[in-house]
């Protein structure tokens, strides 16, 4: 931790007690506070009487899983969650990213990766206050700047939201957000599906792993009913992706990131 920085809470949400306790007793050694739940019901209950700025939720515990409570939770809150699971198949990461996860790391982990991605999310996501519900952020965010992209989209990053021209909410999911927003902050740049996971997951992909190019044809899907989704992220056969659009910024920085 940082000196001077405030201490950031994490909530365990686990129902195997022996590694609730090893991972409190290192994470509380790297300066976080920590608090435990053993299933769903009681992870309401920590939540309820104080907000973490970080969950790490298991999949597969009694009472309730652990993709519905993701999902549960992302409805009404911006809370980074990071998934724990022996699952370690790709559809249950891609679905673990898709009900809003910002994370996801397969058991058996080395305490020290799990630190790294609890940094990197946490640097993620400091732009807004993790604890504070996505309903209040809406309402008290600052509008700082805003985007067009050429072909009729507006992103308001303060807002974290994507709309029409026509100011229609285009409703995305937490991976389709951290997805289009990478691609709107660097337009008319290829980047590899590598250097987009390692952005929006935190990690590298292995060989056989598809789950940018299904997050990237979700999140065309999404976007067809609204603009030509396939001429605005345009694939490049063994480069990647780009942002085939001009993005113009008003409000703060005027230019997108390099």
């Amino acid at each position: 931790m940082v000196v001077g920085q405030a201490v950031q809470t994490v909530l365990i949400v686990d129902d195997q007690a022996a590694l609730r306790e090893t991972l409190a007793d290192f994470l509380s050694g790297e300066g976080y506070v920590v608090r435990e739940a053993a299933n769903v019901s009681e992870a309401r209950t920590r939540i309820a009487e104080k907000s973490p700025d970080l969950i790490l939720l298991d999949l597969n515990m009694p009472g309730g899983d652990g993709l519905s409570y993701a999902a549960e939770i992302r409805s009404s809150s911006a809370i980074p969650i990071i998934i724990l699971s022996g699952k370690g198949a790709l559809v249950d990461r891609v679905v673990g990213l898709e009900v809003g996860a910002d994370d996801y790391l397969a058991k058996p982990f080395e305490l020290r990766e799990l630190l790294a991605r609890i940094r990197a999310v946490m640097r993620r996501t400091a732009t807004l206050p993790p604890s504070v519900s996505a309903p209040e952020r809406v309402s008290s965010a600052p509008l700082e700047r805003t985007a067009r992209i050429g072909g009729g989209l507006v992103f308001n990053p303060g807002r974290r939201q994507f709309h029409t021209d026509a100011g229609t909410p285009i409703e995305l999911t937490g991976a389709e957000y951290k997805l289009l927003s990478t691609l709107v902050e660097r337009p008319n740049r290829v980047m590899s599906r590598d250097a987009i996971s390692d952005i929006i997951q935190g990690r590298e992909l292995s060989v056989f792993d598809r789950s940018i190019d299904t997050l990237v044809s979700r999140l065309r899907k999404k976007l067809d009913s609204h603009v030509d989704a396939s001429q605005l992220i345009k694939t490049l056969r063994g480069e990647g992706y780009v942002l085939a659009a001009d993005v113009v910024w008003s409000g703060g920085s005027e230019k997108a990131r390099p």
